[in-house]
């Protein structure tokens, strides 16, 4: 057997596998046996930090990301922990001034990442380099990116010259991130030759099993030489998820590129995955398992389609999850064929559901996130976009075309003296919590927030007597239905309100402005007594991580406020009341 040239391994259960599979809800208790298990086995790498694990530590699960890292650094001291940064978004949704992207690298690498796998959803490298740069000098392994993507305006060519032009930039390796399961076989065999024909450092394919597909483009990436693949462990794999990693190693045993992973020391990693995997079941949609080769039309991401299951769920919209479907890749169009990767996906997932869900004319609702967009504000469209839809959404503005990043003027001062004033700043790494997400980490940062409880299943007939459920989720011939409860022997189920808890009206109320859609208050841009144009931002919500402006349908006077920031509020709440 030789093991000259051994393909080596990425594992990602600790990030992408549960991000794809259960919406990014594994928490750092669950994690760090897992990590002590993993680290004897020999990986390249463990995926274990970054994408959408930072936003949902603070948000869902009441768990310091930072302090996660540290953990997960004292269970893995043998094996690289690595973490998906996208370039000027960090690990958030919207660019950030480079003093602070600098701030977040160094906090990064000094907490334990050892491997950054930067990207940009739009492949516009101008939004990569300060955090390459940043990388490059606290002395970590640099891995630049492709956003993977099938459309018009994108080539195997111009992916090669993307390769080149980071290479340029003296990445260290190269990843392949296919973040759909798009790429065919014979796609990842020309690609993966064209670039290692051009540059010599080592090339990384990152697939997931949306389609089925990935396996097969696998094996073809490993005959044109690829060098290290990513894959899940079997529990957290296929699906949306990346292929088994336990299938991948043992299909190599023998042959020359055998990854000299012993397969006994991935049996007790394997064991402690499927505790885990039962502990979390409830959170696994069975969308997000299966097989499902319409994403070879629709191009949804993996830790796309489990949110967009779950925020469709919380909009009591799943029914309407087809129509969603095909909205997305006309929305996608129109905006020029962005890669539908963070932030990307999101906000073009958003707009195909506000599109959907708001039964009016297509955007007529925008999100500032769009807007933004088409003005340039996330970089260089890949595509074109047509006037009639540039007009639809900004009106007469004028695109930006330089360099996004110098439009941010340096904030980590100011917002570290603000949080320092709030009294939520502990350490140095708070700050950059509060920095990235300043609408929900006071609150975490405080100790305020409440972790999700992970749902049990229960017997219906076990719940107290005369307790009434106001919706529940039902399995019928193995499918799973969200189903929402309105009477029981004509009589109205509604939802209980704690104690103490903010009363916010759902009854029509003259003059009363409703919000459209389920969300977070994120800003109240008005006053008891002021006076409204038609048109203007009333209420900010954040719904789908994304900010959705609740604007005035008519002028006339401010009478009533019911909300505030932070409230949570219902499809149909009232939020003020207008005259």
């Amino acid at each position: 057997m030789s093991t000259a040239n051994p393909v080596k391994i990425t594992d990602t259960t600790l990030r992408d596998a549960h991000q794809s599979l259960i919406a990014t809800r594994l928490k750092t208790e669950d994690m760090t046996e897992l990590a002590h298990a993993m680290d004897s086995v020999g990986f390249f790498s463990v995926e274990a930090w970054g994408g959408a694990t930072f936003d949902s530590a603070i948000r869902f699960l009441n768990d310091d990301p930072w302090q996660r890292l540290r953990t997960l650094k004292e269970g893995l001291p043998n094996t690289p922990i690595q973490m998906l940064l996208r370039g000027q978004n960090l690990v958030g949704y919207r660019h950030y001034p480079d003093d602070v992207v600098e701030k977040f690298v160094e906090a990064a690498g000094r907490n334990g990442v050892d491997i950054f796998r930067i990207f940009d959803a739009l492949n516009d490298l101008r939004n990569m380099e300060k955090s390459m740069d940043a990388v490059k000098n606290i002395g970590a392994h640099l891995q630049g990116t492709i956003s993977y993507t099938t459309s018009p305006v994108h080539s195997t060519e111009g992916f090669i010259e993307l390769a080149k032009d980071l290479y340029a930039h003296e990445c260290d390796s190269i990843c392949i991130k296919d973040m759909a399961g798009l790429i065919m076989p014979e796609e990842a065999r020309q690609l993966i030759t064209g670039i290692k024909r051009e540059i010599d450092i080592p090339v990384d394919l990152h697939s997931h099993s949306t389609s089925g597909i990935s396996p097969m483009s696998y094996q073809a990436a490993i005959e044109a030489g690829v060098d290290i693949l990513d894959t899940a462990m079997s529990p957290f794999s296929m699906g949306t998820s990346q292929p088994p990693t336990e299938s991948i190693v043992a299909s190599l045993i023998g042959t020359e590129r055998d990854t000299g992973i012993d397969l006994m020391k991935l049996r007790p990693v394997r064991d402690i995955c499927l505790a885990v995997k039962d502990k979390y079941g409830t959170l696994v949609n069975p969308i997000s398992e299966r097989i499902d080769s319409d994403v070879l039309i629709y191009q949804l991401p993996g830790g796309m389609i489990s949110n967009l299951v779950s925020q469709l769920k919380e909009q009591d919209a799943l029914d309407r999850i087809e129509e969603v479907h095909r909205e997305i890749p006309q929305v996608r169009k129109d905006l020029g064929y962005p890669p539908l990767v963070t932030p990307t996906s999101q906000i073009v997932g958003t707009q195909a559901v506000l599109n959907v869900l708001m039964g009016a004319e297509r955007y007529s609702n925008v999100t500032k996130e769009v807007k933004d967009y088409v003005l340039g504000l996330y970089g260089k469209p890949p595509g074109p976009i047509s006037d009639e839809i540039r007009t639809l959404i900004i009106g007469d503005e004028e695109p930006f075309t330089g360099r996004p990043g110098d439009l941010l003027e340096p904030a980590y001062e100011k917002m570290a003296a603000e949080a320092r004033e709030e009294g939520i700043v502990t350490k140095d790494e708070d700050i950059l919590t509060y920095i990235l997400y300043p609408a929900i980490a006071p609150s975490f940062l405080r100790g305020e927030r409440v972790p999700e409880e992970i749902p049990r299943m229960v017997d219906a007939r076990a719940a107290p007597a005369g307790v009434i459920p106001s919706s529940m989720d039902v399995e019928v011939d193995g499918e799973i239905f969200a189903v929402r409860i309105l009477s029981v022997d004509g009589g109205e189920v509604g939802a209980v309100t704690p104690t103490g808890a903010k009363q916010i009206p759902r009854t029509a109320i003259k003059g009363g402005v409703t919000s459209n859609i389920q969300g977070m208050v994120l800003k109240v841009e008005t006053r008891i007594g002021a006076e409204v144009k038609k048109g203007d931002t009333l209420v900010v919500l954040e719904a789908m991580k994304m900010e959705n402006p609740i604007v005035s349908a008519i002028d006339g006077k401010v009478t009533n406020i019911f909300v505030d920031a932070g409230d949570a509020v219902q499809n149909g709440d009232v939020l003020l009341v207008i005259e």
